[in-house]
């Protein structure tokens, strides 16, 4: 008898290691990176492989998975219960239910599926050859559950929506760069390259008041001298009015220049609507061979204009050379307090400050005179949510500078 109890025990214990190894093989798979999995076999992992291979035909290895657990788990709870009968007479079945619930819930289930979901590229590597074997053992049952699997979904027509959104992307970067996965630079540069489409030309142009322009009856003099002031590489030029632009000066070109004829020397620009995407503007662009883009409202006059620079600023931030002063448009100058610029974009003030609050408005400028509903004066205030902004500083017009407080919600 002690013998009969030494292999049931053996085979009891086996059944629980089948069953752990089950268990944290289905946690693997279903959650090991693939992006390092394939770096892996980039590096020469014939086990990487494996995995690789193993989970192309996910249907089928979950099968298998299923099977195998469910068959090590009927067979050690029918062992174990034959076992306790015999010691125990009818009490057994209950002391078996027990004990055999126990031992699969903590050593066939939980700790296993824990410790995989820990390392799961390294179980997965571990369990492939091993899970190979019984993909191949267990072939005429994962078939049958498989024919049984096309029945249901003629019958039940299930919609297979397993894409993902452009917020589920962003959410999935801030948790890699939360978890110290990714870097923070890096997370930014991803999190611009999704939202790049949603970009329309509006949020990113330079407005007609802050252009430096050329006429085309500027004199030489002149012209030169709004080269040298403005510190541009190129100069719109208009025709009688700035809203018939009629080309780009380049400096190299004007300096270059064997006669003072401006046209003979001027390039052509795109032209485009407001409302136009900058994944679209970009091709375009590139194209034409052009660095900017003139903005028209739906009126025809000029709203302002684009430049290559800032479409690409909006995925790999600001750009400064040596030669521009660096001006920054939200300043905090201590917690929860912001120096923010008239001209900044007040999409990415409301994103700054997490308002969930949309504007017509491109600018803070606009955003503030729409909401005050007069030209504004220093010290005029807007309470929106839970912030408060307050001009300090203006110029004609237009609003240079708010103060911004942001107020924590208790």
């Amino acid at each position: 008898m002690n013998n009969e109890l030494l292999s049931f025990s053996i085979i009891l214990g086996v059944l629980i290691l089948l069953s752990a190894f089950f268990s944290a093989t289905e946690t693997a798979f279903s959650t090991f990176n693939r992006i390092r999995m394939k770096n892996l076999l980039a590096y020469g992992n014939k086990r990487a492989k494996l995995v690789l291979e193993l989970s192309e035909d996910f249907d089928r290895l979950l099968s298998t998975i299923l099977i195998g657990n469910n068959i090590v788990n009927i067979a050690s709870a029918s062992i174990a219960t034959a076992l306790f009968v015999i010691y125990y007479g009818d009490l057994g079945i209950t002391i078996s239910t027990v004990v055999m619930t126990l031992l699969v819930l903590i050593f066939g289930e939980i700790t296993p599926k824990s410790l995989a979901k820990e390392a799961p590229e390294s179980f997965a590597l571990f369990a492939a050859p091993l899970l190979k074997f019984f993909t191949l053992a267990l072939i005429p049952l994962t078939f049958f559950f498989q024919i049984w699997k096309k029945l249901l979904n003629k019958i039940i027509k299930v919609k297979d929506d397993r894409s993902f959104t452009e917020e589920e992307l962003i959410i999935m970067v801030e948790e890699a760069t939360q978890d110290g996965d990714m870097e923070k630079h890096e997370g930014d540069l991803i999190r611009n390259a999704i939202e790049f489409n949603d970009l329309d030309v509006s949020d990113v142009l330079t407005p007609r008041t802050e252009l430096t322009v050329i006429s085309l009856h500027n004199t030489i003099q002149e012209i030169h001298e709004k080269f040298a002031e403005s510190g541009y590489s190129r100069l719109p030029v208009f025709d009688g009015s700035i809203d018939n632009i009629i080309g780009v000066l380049h400096l190299k070109d004007f300096f270059s220049r064997r006669s003072d004829t401006i046209t003979d020397y001027l390039k052509p620009v795109v032209h485009t609507s407001d409302n136009s995407k900058i994944s679209k503007l970009l091709p375009l662009l590139q194209e034409q061979k052009c660095h900017l883009a003139i903005v028209y409202d739906e009126y025809g006059g000029i709203m302002g204009i684009v430049t290559l620079e800032d479409i690409i600023e909006e995925i790999v931030g600001e750009i400064w050379d040596e030669h521009d002063d660096i001006v920054n448009d939200f300043e905090e100058i201590e917690t929860d307090v912001y120096i923010v610029n008239g001209s900044a974009s007040v999409e990415k003030l409301f994103k700054l400050l997490d308002l969930d609050h949309e504007s017509k408005s491109i600018t803070v400028n606009g955003w503030i005179i729409k909401e005050i509903g007069r030209w504004p004066l220093i010290g005029d205030t807007i309470t929106l949510d839970h912030i408060e902004a307050q001009v300090i500083e203006v110029e004609g017009r237009k609003v240079k500078k708010i103060k911004i407080v942001r107020n924590h919600i208790s």
